[in-house]
């Protein structure tokens, strides 16, 4: 018997940050996790995936890696990638313990994520308000977004149910969500793009520097 039809809307930034980011488990197969995730209630109807692009030529290390992991990602027929951009400005920060007679603030070059988390609230409520699928799966620990998932759920009467990467639970959106729980860590390793696979333009290899 198949499960209802749900979406997948991942945070991407947040869960490089607070689930992937101090492990070997960056070649994250998200087709496989939502799978799982989903099972055995629920389908895959649709993966949205939303990040920025890498810009700055200070790590071509982390921009040549993540362009190639976007290339895998492609090879993922239910997903789609929405793309915000990174900013940067420079701004005078406190230092959290200045010495004696130096300065209390430094300038600094801030980086900052932008459109990323309009684009997923959009987005999520586009396809609660078409029906895109009979409920939604948002993979965030960023309680941000507790406004729109009660919008949703209350206007459109459509389930979102929310997977925190975090490895402490938020009572905003656990409040917020029809359901909440914490994404199990293990499904990292166990979900995992095989080390080569391929598209239109030829083999997608696992970056070396991801192989510890």
């Amino acid at each position: 018997m198949h499960g209802a039809p749900a979406n997948v809307y991942v945070d991407g930034l947040n869960l490089y940050h607070c689930a992937l980011a101090d492990t070997p488990h960056w070649w994250l197969d998200l087709r496989s996790l939502a799978r799982r995730l989903l099972e055995p209630e629920f389908t895959l109807h649709r993966i949205r995936y939303f990040t920025a692009r890498i810009r700055s030529r200070r790590a071509p290390g982390n921009r040549l890696r993540q362009q190639i992991y976007l290339r895998a990602l492609g090879t993922i027929p239910e997903l789609e990638i929405h793309e915000g951009h990174f900013l940067s400005y420079p701004t005078w920060m406190p230092l959290a313990n200045p010495n004696p007679g130096e300065p209390a603030r430094v300038n600094v070059i801030r980086t900052e994520e932008k459109g990323s988390d309009a684009n997923l609230a959009a987005w999520l409520t586009r396809d609660a308000a078409k029906r895109d699928g009979q409920a939604a799966f948002v993979i965030t620990g960023d309680s941000d977004f507790t406004g729109v998932i009660q919008m949703v759920r209350r206007e459109f009467n459509f389930p979102v149910h929310v997977v925190d990467p975090r490895k402490a639970s938020s009572r905003r959106l656990r409040s917020a969500a029809t359901s909440y729980r914490l994404l199990d860590r293990r499904l990292l390793a166990r979900c995992q793009f095989p080390s080569a696979l391929s598209d239109g333009s030829g083999v997608i290899t696992r970056p070396q520097a991801w192989n510890g």
